[in-house]
């Protein structure tokens, strides 16, 4: 039997636009694996990945008007959005490079002998090495930002892990394109191609993550697709690390003082955040917990009026499509549960309209029915749960699962500390691994203190995809002791020929 063929689709109309790229075999998947396993070496030259991540990056910019037609032809998403997207990757790509010549990544460490202690110390180095061979599952969401040139794969190359990336069905040609760019990039530093591999198909992915040359795996998408991976990897023979973005419902708390202040500013800012990218964002408002009376009311009103003027949507596929009017339906139907704006299926058989949903916060404190409205809508939607008293508050945060972000919006004079704004601010730490005062989740920063996590089941680890400690997920530590100065790699030398950043004998060293 022939292989399965990939064929690019266009979601405004459904129509196969062309041909990519057939479903990979085992064959094809053990081939991708092994070519990005040889490419490690060429790949330890610091020097080389670092100019190599910026001519990616050079070479997406000077294609940029090819690749934003090719992804808007395939997700809908608008040439502004994905123009700005694939600027913010080649960013990231950048910023990586920058990480790379800077080398502290490689957290130095070095003990010199010191027999006085107790027990005595013997001369120790230690450094980070990559794993080797990392898997990327490309997001539908982010056809640049996620995908075959996103923040898993600019990390994990630059920590010196070749790649090979599962390609999204969503924007397959987009895949294969970008996938082109950065292998013509490596091939001027002398790297060979294999160094970012691209394979497709359902079953790949899982063939990915079995592969006993895969010793690391990144993944954003879907609670169940990141579980069923995730625990795939964790039941290899040898289990490998397995860093998933699945799922968040990014909570929102209006406390009653910031309602009565700027109540209209908050329910714009909020349809704003919720519809961009027809809510296709996995930083998207989902649950908003507004004050019950006046202040509240009028925000809903606000909150209304803007959504209202929201044209109809085109989402990335018709499975999505199908799963957002079902899952609004869902809730819908829930008692008390009321749709000011009514969210769900479009004008055609192709787009949705935005909208939200109304719900007494107190149907959220106690296990139910209403638990679904606890769970991720992926699209234009969100729940405004209205509450009484600050316990309503606390009750349903602590039902929440985990996510990628949690957002309090207070007045100026909770800002200075009055009230529980602090009390408030903790709890929510609990849950989520950004917390936004007075702003909205959507629109995450490339940027060194970045955080793109958070508890279980927005990831499966503490660690974030975003900023510049996203290398840390594909690397680990080596400590070598007593070892001549002859048999240490150059970054372990006590002379420093590298100039790396170091912490020698407790203290870090100024260079």
């Amino acid at each position: 039997m022939s292989a399965a063929q990939v064929w690019s689709v266009d979601p405004r109309t459904g129509e196969q636009r062309a041909q990519v790229a057939v479903e990979a075999a085992p064959a094809d998947i053990d081939e991708a694996v092994r070519a990005a396993h040889a490419a490690r070496s060429p790949l330890a030259d610091r020097a080389v990945r670092a100019a190599f991540l910026r001519t990616a990056a050079d070479r997406l910019e000077e294609a940029r008007d090819r690749l934003a037609a090719e992804a808007d032809a395939e997700t809908a998403l608008g040439l502004p959005r994905l123009t700005g997207e694939l600027a913010r990757t080649c960013h990231q790509l950048r910023s990586f490079a920058d990480v790379v010549d800077e080398g502290a990544f490689l957290d130095v460490i070095i003990d010199h002998p010191d027999a006085s202690a107790t027990p005595p110390v013997p001369d120790l180095r230690r450094y980070k090495v990559p794993l080797g061979v990392v898997a990327v599952y490309a997001a539908s969401n982010f056809p640049f930002a996620f995908s075959v040139a996103g923040g898993d794969t600019a990390s994990a190359l630059a920590a010196g892990c070749p790649v090979v990336v599962k390609a999204h069905p969503d924007h397959p040609g987009t895949s294969e394109a970008v996938a082109a760019v950065l292998r013509g990039a490596a091939a001027e530093h002398g790297l060979p191609e294999g160094v970012v591999g691209l394979v497709h198909g359902f079953d790949a992915g899982v063939g990915l993550v079995r592969h006993p040359l895969v010793a690391a795996a990144g993944f954003t998408g879907s609670v169940r697709g990141g579980r069923a991976l995730f625990d795939a990897a964790a039941a290899r023979p040898v289990p490998i690390p397995f860093h998933g973005e699945l799922g968040s419902l990014n909570p929102v708390v209006v406390t009653e003082a910031a309602a009565a202040e700027r109540a209209p500013e908050i329910g714009r800012g909020l349809a704003g955040s919720m519809t961009l990218g027809c809510g296709q964002f996995c930083v998207k408002p989902g649950l908003v917990l507004v004050p019950s009376g006046e202040p509240g009311d009028r925000l809903v009103s606000s909150l209304s009026e803007a959504v209202g003027d929201v044209a109809d949507g085109v989402l990335l596929d018709t499975r999505l499509r199908e799963t957002f009017v079902k899952g609004v339906a869902e809730r819908a139907a829930l008692p008390d549960v009321t749709a000011p704006v009514t969210p769900g299926a479009g004008d055609t058989d192709r787009t949705v309209g935005a909208g939200f949903l109304t719900v007494p916060a107190a149907r959220l404190a106690a296990e139910g029915p209403h638990d679904l409205l606890l769970e991720e809508c992926f699209g234009p939607v969100t729940v405004v749960a209205r509450y009484d008293s600050d316990a309503d508050v606390q009750a349903v945060v602590s039902r929440l699962p985990g996510n990628l972000t949690a957002t309090v919006h207070m007045s100026q004079e909770e800002q200075r500390g009055a009230g529980g704004a602090a009390a408030l601010l903790a709890e929510l730490t609990s849950v989520a691994g950004r917390v936004l005062v007075n702003g909205w989740p959507t629109g995450v920063a490339v940027a060194a203190a970045q955080h793109h996590g958070g508890p279980y089941p927005a990831t499966t680890s503490t660690s974030t995809s975003v900023g510049a400690t996203a290398i840390e997920r594909w690397l680990r530590p080596v400590t070598y002791q007593n070892t001549p100065e002859a048999l240490l790699p150059q970054e372990l030398h006590d002379a420093n020929p590298l100039g790396l950043p170091r912490r020698i004998d407790g203290r870090r060293e100024q260079l």
